[in-house]
């Protein structure tokens, strides 16, 4: 490895491991578009209504209610949609809006989720991951659904 590519990769770490801590320290990755129904957002033992305009953090459980549905941008224009009676934690985001390197991780534990990918995922085909009780899906595409029974 020469030394210009030893810098670049210590930049990069360095430029993610901060963004990582900006976000653990709650910072928005992602602002709710729509919601319909009942819908909340849980962070930090706390329950609250998932208003159109509300910022996400990294650890955010959404659930929707019988009636519910959420739509959600995050910072790389991912776009997130939930349908009626999901639970999603937003596991781990991290991302450099100047190369678009990071890393998207959520957690479906049931219900409907549809995605159309960002820049993360443009950027690096497997940066992306959402993980169900049964299975780890790779992102590799730019659009995709999917669903868990209860």
């Amino acid at each position: 490895m020469n030394k210009k590519n030893g810098f670049q990769r210590a930049a990069v770490v360095l430029v993610l491991g901060l963004a990582a801590a900006a976000a653990a320290h709650g910072e928005d990755i992602g602002r709710v578009k729509v919601a319909k129904g009942d819908v909340s957002i849980e962070r930090a033992g706390a329950r609250m209504a998932a208003a159109v305009g509300a910022g996400v953090q990294t650890s955010d459980v959404v659930v929707t209610g019988s009636d519910g549905s959420i739509g959600i941008t995050m910072n790389d224009d991912s776009l997130l949609s939930a349908g009626a009676n999901s639970r999603l934690t937003l596991d781990q985001y991290v991302h450099d809006p100047s190369t678009n390197q990071g890393r998207f991780r959520v957690s479906l534990q049931r219900g409907t989720l549809a995605v159309v990918s960002g820049r993360i995922a443009k950027q690096a085909p497997d940066a992306m991951t959402v993980r169900t009780p049964s299975a780890v899906l790779g992102v590799r595409g730019t659009e995709f659904a999917v669903r868990v029974g209860d």
